[in-house]
């Protein structure tokens, strides 16, 4: 060992590293904040110390310098198709630099430092997904007023009152086929006795006919000699 110094070779981002307290490296990007101290626990060796395939115990901890991105590396592709093609692109790694400030032979998985774990791992997410959620803000009290009006019952338009007949009207339902809607019809159109239809001549039958929708009612059903022989009884 140079200088008596303790030396280990860690393993993150599927690389080797051969490391002193002191060195700064880049390793793969960790999922870490600059600040944060990290502890490597994929530990192959410390010192004359062979792993089997790990170190039992051992740990190397680092303090997170900055998130970097690496040099570029550029790719040229081509594609063998009858219309080839050729094109560049570049690339650059995320990358974590480090500064190692402690090496363990012992203890490491007692010292409740975070572990030094690749930013797209599986541990990271859950990590991530296991921070609380923030709390949204409470949204304004328009849920209960919208509650209220729901509540409110609707207001029913009040029903227009059917028009009443005329004083010393003639009760028309005695005429053939005349119910209490067409008596209605009949009095809303101003016909209340039996004088009035008694009176009626073809154009005044064919008027009613086609403004009542009586359809040829009033001569079949024969309103006018009905009426003249009941107006004549009620004299």
């Amino acid at each position: 060992m140079e200088g008596n110094e303790m030396f280990a070779v860690l393993k993150t981002g599927g690389k080797q590293y051969r490391v002193q307290a002191g060195d700064v490296l880049r390793v793969e990007k960790l999922a870490a904040d600059a600040g944060e101290k990290v502890q490597f626990n994929e530990i192959l060796m410390v010192g004359s110390t062979v792993g089997t395939p790990l170190v039992e115990g051992a740990a190397v901890q680092a303090d997170v310098i900055d998130q970097i991105k690496g040099d570029k590396v550029i790719h040229f592709v081509r594609r063998r198709r009858k219309h080839s093609s050729k094109r560049t692109k570049g690339h650059r790694q995320q990358l974590t630099l480090l500064k190692v400030t402690e090496i363990l032979e012992k203890g490491g998985d007692k010292s409740g430092v975070k572990a030094a774990v690749g930013a797209g791992s599986v541990t990271a997410v859950a990590a991530t997904a296991a921070k609380p959620a923030k709390k949204a803000a409470p949204k304004k009290e328009e849920a209960p007023k919208a509650e209220a009006k729901k509540a409110e019952p609707k207001k029913e338009a009040p029903k227009k009152a059917a028009p009443k007949a005329e004083a010393g009207a003639d009760d028309l339902k005695l005429l053939s086929g005349v119910g209490p809607a067409l008596e209605k019809k009949l009095h809303e159109a101003g016909v209340t006795s039996f004088a009035q239809i008694a009176a009626w001549g073809p154009e005044e039958i064919a008027e009613m006919d086609e403004k009542l929708s009586f359809k040829g009612r009033i001569e079949r059903d024969g309103w006018v000699e009905q009426a003249t022989t009941l107006a004549a009884e009620k004299e």
